[in-house]
């Protein structure tokens, strides 16, 4: 049995928003669509997604946002612009940023920027790091929350100053917001607080929002439109962007209402967890509605559990496991989303239980 098919068999999952089959998610997809009339866009020439993406500019205080279908070409494309209106090559991202670890090398391969690592690798950069960089940069790119750092963010003050630094230094300032919904629930403040002051920012339309892919960039009238000819020229013109935009237009609203909820129940989660102290999470408190917890055992160990108590018990536990870096130590990230959210409390402790007794 696959990992999928061992998942799909279990009666509660604790990680993550449900996950509709296909069927489910066309036919509600096609449903929402008749009940409003909807529209093939050509070439991103459409009502649908010309008001979609006006809808999450203003949300976020941009003059302008345009879909593009992936986030990894989004992101190169932006920091490849910045470079070009400032004369350098040179951009400054973190060393878990995901254009070094999930991008395989596209922005050296591709000729887009010259990249250096800022900050530590288990923390956040600070300004302080920032500052000591001695070479003129084009762009810094900051990730908000850290996926790889199992959800952090800056804190809130030190966030601020970076964001006057590089304004005043005239550094363009772009952030990975795959996650910024989350990051500013995490902060207790509205999106567009939290995306003053950068000049570009990302957001994805699958990962906490729950479509079917797709991401769209924002920053100014002229930038938004001189990256839309650089993603036609990365291959990134699609015909139709219409089931991407609908499949997160329609739970757009109701996604960026729950994420307080979600932060919520991260909170209550890491209380519960003091009472398993082989489940070990990270951060030690909560930045936003993810997590990386770490057990005792080898990786291959920990998803033997998973398997083991999704097949005894109907409970999963947990995706995908990574090695830590002490010896017989593993860890997996949560995103805590609507699952957990719907499970009531017993039920989580319950599972947790089960987990911990196993190792």
């Amino acid at each position: 049995m696959t990992d999928a098919e061992l998942r799909q068999g279990c009666h509660t999952i604790l990680p993550g928003h449900h996950q509709p089959s296909p069927a489910q998610a066309f036919g509600a997809m096609a449903a929402w669509c008749e009940a409003r009339d909807i529209a093939h866009d050509v070439y991103g020439e459409g009502e649908l997604i010309q008001s979609f993406e006006q809808k999450v500019a203003e949300l976020l205080g941009f003059e302008a946002a345009a879909f593009c279908i992936t986030g990894t070409m989004t992101q190169v494309t932006a920091l490849r612009l910045a470079c070009m209106d400032r004369g350098s090559r040179l951009v400054a991202l973190h060393p878990t940023a995901h254009i070094f670890r999930h991008e395989r090398g596209n922005h050296q391969l591709l000729d887009h920027f010259q990249a250096i690592q800022l900050g530590d690798l288990h923390r956040p950069f600070t300004l302080s790091e920032l500052q000591a960089v001695p070479d003129r940069l084009a762009a810094v790119s900051l990730e908000l929350p850290a996926r790889e750092l199992g959800g952090q963010s800056p804190r809130w003050d030190e966030l601020e100053a970076i964001k006057s630094h590089c304004r005043k230094q005239g550094i363009h300032l772009h952030m990975d917001g795959a996650r910024l919904w989350e990051a500013a629930a995490g902060y207790g403040r509205a999106p567009a607080e939290v995306a003053a002051g950068f000049d570009s920012v990302y957001v994805s339309l699958y990962k906490g929002i729950g479509g079917l892919g797709g991401a769209m960039l924002l920053g100014s009238r002229d930038f938004v439109a001189r990256a839309q000819e650089w993603f036609r020229r990365q291959g990134g013109n699609v015909i139709h962007r219409t089931p991407y935009v609908v499949a997160a237009a329609m739970q757009f609203d109701a996604r960026l209402a729950a994420m307080p909820d979600y932060f919520r129940r991260t909170q209550w989660l890491y209380d519960t967890l003091r009472d398993y102290p082989r489940l070990r999470a990270n951060p030690a408190q909560p930045h936003a509605n993810m997590l990386h917890i770490h057990v005792p055992v080898e990786r291959d160990r920990l998803l033997q559990i998973r398997n083991e108590i999704a097949a005894q018990h109907g409970v999963w536990l947990l995706n995908r496991a990574a090695h830590a870096q002490l010896p017989g130590a593993s860890y997996t990230e949560w995103y805590v989303g609507d699952n957990l959210l719907a499970l009531a409390d017993e039920q989580v402790r319950q599972a947790l239980t089960l987990w911990s007794d196993a190792l």
